[in-house]
């Protein structure tokens, strides 16, 4: 009888192990990702590493300075930039003529700045007001 009573404290005890051993692991939620969707969040970060990549050349960080806007700025706006307008700022950087003027792509910096400072989204610029 005792062997009997012990074997039933022994599943009961288990059987709370078990479910506070399951209890704690998170369910694992699962989703099929499409190709186009995989290809597009691609395309961004290559987009997003060219424009980085533009922000090495000395011309374009003369400029920068000239203007004083930090490079720390531009990159944590390139970093921000929602995939329209990622789409968008790299549609008019492929229009651009090979070996295109650099003044073309700091304005097309500016132009986006100038509109992130309107939405409220950053304050680089003291003569941007906000439009909220």
């Amino acid at each position: 009888m005792t062997m009997r009573i012990s074997m039933r404290q022994l599943a009961a005890g288990l059987a709370a192990l078990q479910l506070v051993t399951f209890a704690q692991i998170p369910v694992a939620q699962a989703a099929m990702i499409d190709t186009p969707q995989v290809l597009q969040e691609h395309r961004q970060e290559v987009d997003r590493q060219q424009l980085r990549a533009m922000l090495d050349d000395r011309e374009v960080q003369r400029k920068l300075e000239s203007l004083g806007v930090d490079r720390a700025q531009v990159e944590a706006r390139i970093d921000s930039l929602t995939p329209a307008e990622l789409a968008h700022f790299n549609q008019q950087l492929q229009e651009e003529p090979v070996g295109g003027s650099v003044v073309g792509i700091i304005v097309l910096f500016l132009v986006i700045f100038i509109i992130t400072d309107m939405l409220c989204a950053t304050d680089i610029f003291t003569f941007v007001k906000c439009v909220r």
